[in-house]
């Protein structure tokens, strides 16, 4: 029998609403509408199928407070994690945004309304506060605090919603499971206890062997439940990890085993996280939920330790196991004995037993070399799979983006770094510069900040496209925004795939030498006011927070510029 949702009622909006869905369409049609962004979008899906219960929408700002000081809802209900729907100030003036507005909810993907929200209230959260309660600390270095800074706005507005149809998927359809639809198939099987297994990861043979191991102990079946909306960047695109997971699947005993597809954004929270993930596992219908070691940790902090204790996440769960009414499984390390060619718990390997294993960091690098995975480690059709997507360095895309004032030289070592690249061979090559690409790419001193940051983010988009087609790309605008810059880094990192290899060179030739040796009299042009949005002049050019390599061509050469950076590039084994 599944378990009891969180709250006791799944709050399946979209079954709800069903009834009014045609009255909600044509409502929507006519209000003042926000466009999701992908973060929201995946919330929004969980909120509407129930994955979320008890939520019914949008955090009003008694239930944010709340759940930032004490991890629960206004009503007293354990819920660790903010829930929110952000907007800018000139969203809330453009589409008078107040108490009691209505305003539809589009998918960004193609702009159909998905839901109405009823406004509740528009409040300006503490951030700081939000990152130090929720992250642990106001720290970039987590990509939450990361993303809290530069993507999320400065309001938050809460409000319940009403679900007119959920996000429509056309990738792996027959395993995308919306939780009374998992609760059906496990009625189905007669499953009674179901394991619930998180990962963001590809899995192998160690996996398999814990959760079977986990299931067997309790006279249980497993639900294999990975994340495929946003998780960490720099993760396997969920595609690959797909396949990795649809090939394992097929080793776990006949019958004991489920694949479901969960669309969360994962917030790399650790302990609360898991707390987090134990419920909406609960609202799918597990009744076991595995935590593993630094569970959704993020990795290290701006001082190189790590964010969260590795049993944080485990110690927190047990602290709420009698509000949770789901099992906890702790994450028991595997070993590998090759004396019996088989998988045992590292307190139970005998003493002086010879074990192996291979960590995540050399088995990175043996996928990057084309170097031996042994099958006792993982499996052929796993292996297959990831050496598909993720040739070794040598065959990976990577760009180059080459930042700095107008004439500083930039676009010389562009096309020198090109004419390089061009004479190693082995990948093509593609320079996007103002000299090179469509006036609408790149128009510098025409366009106002803001319009500039759009052009960049169409130059992110075609380099990330490049890069995971395996193509050396160098780009190089001038881009005087840290803001900007790190914003077609994030694009490349985050879609380019195994051609996420991204290095920031900042061309840090003074602007007197600029000015100096400007042929065509941007400058000047600049201080008798001709042109308004110089760098430099009447535009602030913000240097580049730890570039990968810094060049002066009052101090270097072309040629010596361009040998630097080759060098870079064979230190990372992509040359």
């Amino acid at each position: 029998m599944a378990n009891t949702p969180h709250g006791s009622v799944l709050k399946d909006l979209v079954a709800r609403d069903g009834p009014i869905r045609q009255n909600l369409k044509e409502e929507a049609g006519k209000l003042p509408d926000i466009t999701l962004t992908e973060r929201q979008l995946c919330d929004l899906e969980l909120i509407m199928n129930g994955g979320f219960s008890p939520l019914e929408g949008f955090m009003n700002e008694k239930d944010y407070t709340n759940v930032i000081e004490s991890l629960r809802l206004a009503d007293g209900t354990l819920f660790p994690m903010p829930i929110t729907l952000d907007v800018s100030r000139e969203d809330i003036d453009r589409l008078s945004i107040a108490s009691g507005s209505r305003i539809a909810l589009l998918d960004p993907r193609d702009d159909q309304p998905l839901a109405i929200i009823t406004i509740e209230d528009v409040y300006r959260p503490d951030q700081v506060k939000e990152a130090i309660n929720v992250f642990g600390a106001d720290d970039p270095a987590h990509p939450s605090v990361s993303y809290l800074r530069r993507k999320v706005k400065e309001y938050y507005i809460g409000g319940k919603v009403q679900a007119i149809e959920p996000p429509v998927h056309f990738d792996y359809v027959a395993l995308r499971y919306t939780p009374s639809e998992l609760r059906a198939h496990f009625k189905k099987l007669a499953w009674r206890k179901v394991v619930a297994f998180q990962t963001r990861n590809p899995m192998h043979r160690a996996h398999r062997e814990l959760t079977v191991r986990a299931a067997r102990l309790r006279q249980a079946n497993v639900l294999i439940h990975p994340v495929v909306g946003l998780t960490k960047p720099g993760d396997v695109d969920h595609y690959t990890r797909v396949r990795v997971y649809e090939a394992i699947i097929a080793k776990y005993p006949k019958g004991m085993g489920h694949l479901a597809l969960l669309p969360l954004a994962m917030r790399m929270a650790g302990p609360r996280e898991a707390v987090w993930h134990a419920i909406i596992r609960k609202n799918f219908g597990a009744t076991h939920f595995i935590v593993g070691r630094d569970h959704a940790g993020p990795g290290k902090n701006s001082q190189g330790k790590d964010f969260y204790g590795p049993y944080d996440a485990q110690d927190l769960v047990m602290k709420y196991h009698d509000e949770l009414q789901i099992e906890m499984v702790p994450f028991q390390q595997m070993k590998y004995l090759p004396s019996t060619d088989e998988y045992v718990p590292v307190d139970e390997v005998p003493k002086g037993e010879e074990t192996l294993d291979i960590s995540g960091t050399e088995l990175r690098k043996r996928l990057k070399t084309g170097g031996p995975i042994p099958d006792w480690f993982s499996y052929e059709a796993v292996v297959k799979t990831l050496r598909e997507s993720y040739p070794p360095r040598l065959k990976q895309g990577f760009v180059v983006f080459l930042t700095g004032l107008h004439n500083s030289g930039k676009d010389t070592i562009a096309k020198a770094l090109q004419v390089v690249l061009n004479e190693q061979g082995g990948r093509s090559v593609s320079v996007l510069s103002g000299d090179n690409i469509r006036s609408d790419l790149d128009t510098p001193f025409s366009y106002t900040p803001e319009e500039r940051t759009k052009n960049l983010e169409r130059i992110a988009f075609v380099t990330a496209e490049l890069a995971r087609a395996g193509a050396a790309v160098i780009a190089a605008p001038i881009a005087p925004s840290q803001a900007a810059r790190d914003a077609v880094k994030d694009t490349v990192i985050h879609t380019a795939g195994a051609g996420g290899n991204f290095f920031t060179v900042h061309v840090a030739t003074p602007l007197e030498f600029c000015e100096a040796h400007d042929r065509r009299n941007v400058y000047s042009r600049a201080r008798k006011g001709e042109l308004k949005h110089v760098p430099g002049v009447n535009e602030e050019y913000e240097t580049p927070e730890r570039p990968d390599l810094t060049a002066d061509l009052t101090t270097q050469s072309v040629p010596e510029i361009v040998h630097s950076i080759v060098l870079l590039l064979e230190t990372q084994s992509l040359l």
